[in-house]
């Protein structure tokens, strides 16, 4: 199993509204390198929900429960989207502020390319991400 962070502004799509809708298609993605996070992506693997904009904080843990397809929102063929689903929020949001003052995170892809939409998390960081937010 993988691990990944996906990023939202909650304006737009946030971790309620995942939890409202149950699930929901991963869509607008228009990063090469976020692109390839999302073919890489697999059934069951576990997702962190970033509020960015002002939030700035992973505030829940989704799944992937259907594997990359076209992105119906794309105006050009090769984008692609995932389906997720919610698990469960955070007991507490963790910061980007708290991920930064960790040093065990400082390879934290979030943290290195703060722009990509979809970034993968490496298994002793998203430990230590659990740890953060309870």
């Amino acid at each position: 199993m993988n691990h990944w962070l996906v990023k939202s502004e909650p304006e737009t799509y946030s971790w309620d509204d995942l939890v409202r809708d149950q699930r929901t298609d991963w869509t607008g993605v228009r990063n090469y390198a976020a692109r390839l996070h999302l073919r890489a992506m697999a059934v069951g693997d576990e997702v962190y929900f970033y509020h960015s904009g002002e939030a700035k904080s992973i505030v829940g843990l989704a799944r992937v429960t259907k594997t990359a397809f076209p992105d119906k929102t794309a105006d050009e063929d090769g984008w692609v989207a995932v389906e997720l689903a919610a698990v469960k929020p955070l007991p507490k949001p963790v910061t980007l502020a708290q991920l930064k003052a960790t040093p065990a995170l400082k390879d934290l892809e979030l943290i290195r390319q703060s722009r990509l939409s979809v970034s993968p998390v490496r298994p002793a960081e998203f430990a230590l991400i659990v740890k953060l937010g309870k």
